[in-house]
């Protein structure tokens, strides 16, 4: 599958992961809703945690404004129910462990880490 460029207006590629609450989710289950969905590296680094907390502490902005969060890396489910538990994040984290949809979104890029380089997520914080 190609990767896709999004742009203003255009729907989002739709897809199905399993998420940190045991169940299936596939995005356009939310169509008619705001969805924030963020892709992150990994679990419990302290640059994912210090975004995942920022997205808890700013929840009920979240939702008084009906937005959906939904966080996507390539850590397992049990990696994520941990996470989740640990952090108390009052959202879903859903499990690419194939990188199906880190492709499909075009997130996945090349990194150079002590001469060695492998794929990691292309994340900028804002």
């Amino acid at each position: 599958m190609e990767p896709i460029i999004l742009t203003e207006g255009m729907q989002a590629p739709n897809f199905t992961l399993a998420g940190s609450d045991g169940n299936q989710h596939t995005l356009s289950d939310y169509r008619g809703r705001k969805v924030v969905l963020y892709f992150y590296p990994r679990d419990n680094t302290p640059a994912c945690t210090n975004q995942a907390k920022a997205f808890r502490d700013a929840i009920e902005s979240f939702h008084a404004q009906d937005i959906v969060i939904l966080g996507i890396s390539r850590d397992t489910v049990a990696s994520h129910e941990k996470f989740v538990t640990k952090h108390d994040l009052p959202f879903i984290l859903l499990s690419d462990t194939d990188e199906t949809v880190c492709h499909l979104y075009d997130v996945l890029k090349e990194k150079i880490c002590m001469e060695k380089k492998p794929l990691g997520l292309n994340v900028q914080l804002s």
